[in-house]
């Protein structure tokens, strides 16, 4: 049987000890009295829920699946109806939702930390609360007064869920495509028509209500992506004194049947005349979407961070338990018949891939939003603005980078389980199956590799990233005189010269050719992300060494797991650089009629 510890430890290094996340809250008004103890009692907290509630439900949920009535109501697996009220019961929907509706007000930061506990525990279940969470940020951000008033508290508690509706059974990415209509009503509602799919958590039985937020496309609207409307349609109508009146025709047309996340709905929806209220402006509903979308990739990179954690987890208490073979050096455990599969090189290589790729994207995750947090709420407009536009640069990686690496660590814990790996009972082929739908959501990562270089370093001629570079320059040039240092930061300097030449080099080709920036983007994504881990394993090497002398054995793992990270992930860098190089003249020459 699986197993999770939530990782305490790390997370309170990451937060504490690497970016001191206490000094920047004391900068932010809204978060000036959170002091470690406080999160750190959060963390504990959430942990306990995550690995004694939700966690135990996570082969059940994927065994079971979800049923769906003749009614088209669903029914949602074994305990996770239970798990869901005690979520509620717990506050843990409202921990990082304004005050004003009911939320308390803490960092997206402790948010993230929830977060990555409850994918580690159980993604299909963790992704109802999650895409309410999105919805919520949404309609925060653009809903009316009465949109807020009608929905946000119930948001907040968790009483009711939310979905976003975009993709069609004609299209997916290209939502300028997309037919469903929206047709005005004589009260100011509108009328909504059509059909979406792939709809996760689009209906069940977890909560009172289920808030969708929908794309359509108003009579009057032009064609693309730029004729879209965000509309609100609730699954029961609100009456006017909140209470739930009569059921809006919006339902499941059936389950999508899949490789992975069982325990959670994904829908075919039916809108047939469903009343729903405009978000936003007319036609302008990606802009208003994009809050919920971006919340989303950051939430997908979640996703993977926690079943990066909870494979490793798995595969390294199983490679000290598994007898295996001798060591190539002589028997380590001679009194056994066998040494335990750890002693191997290569599975250490393995465990390390895992471990390294969960540390690594936790740093990553956290920093991120430690700066969403500085982004609403610093009080100096400029660096507000400044923050927003690294998080703008940052999230299509997180998004892609993580999402591939999970993918990468899920397949890896399988293989040290051999033939065990691939048998149901160990749970370990479920988190491989889980792993790769995250990255095909919000977007394909091939969709975020052209976001990052075609929209935010190449459409503004690399102003973001030349301002990202300048933070790795300078701790370059403040540790490169380190002695001790400098089998960190030689590799780092390194890697961040390639970067800013490969980019020169992508741009001036895509002038002449379009398609080039095509042919990059992906090798070109996943050197951009091995940069951001250079310069984060980097600065964790730092505080290990200072504290070289401890008696805590967590500095000298750190420093080993740079260490490894430095040595044999971070030189995948030399074949992407190649591949990015190599341009669009090999994958454009064959005409389509050879394929």
């Amino acid at each position: 049987m699986p197993e999770y510890t939530p990782p305490l430890r790390d997370m309170q290094f990451v937060i504490h000890e690497l970016f001191d996340a206490q000094s920047t809250f004391k900068g932010l008004p809204s978060y000036q009295e959170i002091d470690q103890e406080t999160m750190n009692q959060i963390f504990e907290e959430a942990g306990k829920f995550a690995s004694e509630i939700a966690f135990p439900l996570n082969q059940i949920g994927d065994h079971e699946g979800c049923t769906r009535a003749d009614d088209g109501s669903v029914k949602t697996p074994t305990g996770f109806k239970e798990a869901y009220k005690q979520y509620i019961e717990g506050g843990w929907p409202s921990l990082s939702c304004d005050p004003q509706f009911g939320g308390q007000g803490l960092p997206q930061l402790v948010n993230s930390v929830l977060y990555e506990m409850l994918n580690s525990a159980n993604q299909a279940w963790t992704m109802y609360p999650g895409l309410s969470h999105g919805a919520y940020e949404c309609l925060h951000a653009h809903g009316t007064p009465e949109q807020k008033k009608m929905y946000l508290e119930k948001l907040v508690s968790g009483h009711w869920t939310g979905t976003m509706c975009l993709t069609e059974p004609h299209c997916g990415t290209d939502l300028g495509l997309l037919k469903t209509k929206a047709e005005p009503l004589a009260d100011g509602n509108y009328s909504i028509t059509g059909t979406k799919i792939f709809i996760s958590s689009g209906e069940h039985d977890l909560a009172e209500n289920i808030v969708h937020l929908v794309l359509a496309r108003l009579p009057d609207s032009p064609k693309g992506s730029k004729g879209i409307s965000l509309f609100a349609v609730p699954k029961f109508i609100v009456n006017a004194d909140g209470s739930l009146g009569t059921r809006n025709p919006v339902t499941c047309g059936s389950l999508e049947h899949k490789m992975g996340i069982h325990g959670n709905a994904t829908c075919v929806m039916n809108f047939d005349g469903a009343i729903g209220t405009l978000v936003g402006e007319p036609h302008k509903g990606l802009n208003a979407m994009f809050v919920m979308m971006n919340a989303a990739r950051l939430g997908v990179g979640m996703q993977s961070l926690g079943l990066t954690e909870v494979a490793y987890q798995n595969s390294a208490a199983y490679a000290k338990e598994r007898l295996q073979m001798r060591s190539l050096t002589g028997a380590k455990e001679p009194e056994k018949a066998a040494d335990p599969i750890i002693v191997h090189p290569d599975v250490r290589r393995m465990l390390l891939t895992q471990r390294a790729y969960a540390e690594g994207g936790r740093a990553f995750t956290y920093w991120i939003a430690l700066m969403i947090d500085t982004e609403l709420n610093h009080p100096d407009e400029s660096i507000r603005k400044e923050t927003g536009e690294m998080v703008a640069l940052l999230t299509p990686i997180i998004k892609a980078f993580l999402t591939d690496n999970a993918f990468t660590a899920t397949n890896e814990g399988l293989q040290v389980f051999g033939g065990h790996g691939y048998i149901v009972e160990w749970g370990m082929e479920q988190y491989v199956r889980d792993a790769r739908i995250n990255m095909i959501y919000e977007g394909t990562n091939t969709i975020q590799s052209l976001d990052l270089l075609g929209r935010k370093v190449l459409g503004d001629m690399g102003k973001k990233l030349t301002k990202f570079g300048k933070i790795i320059e300078t701790f370059i040039e403040e540790e490169g005189v380190r002695k001790e240092m400098q089998e960190f930061i030689d590799p780092l300097a390194d890697i961040a010269s390639k970067v800013e030449k490969l980019t020169k080099e992508i741009g001036m080709k895509a002038m002449m050719n379009h398609e080039e920036v095509g042919a990059a983007a992906v090798p070109y994504l996943r050197t951009v992300g091995h940069l951001i881990y250079a310069y984060l394993f980097a600065r964790m090497a730092k505080i290990a060494l200072a504290n070289k002398s401890s008696d805590d054995p967590f500095y000298k793992a750190k420093l080993n797991t740079a260490r490894f990270y430095f040595d044999k992930l971070l030189p995948e860098t030399a074949m992407l650089i190649r591949q990015a190089r190599a341009g669009s003249k090999s994958l454009m020459a064959m005409p389509a009629e050879f394929f």
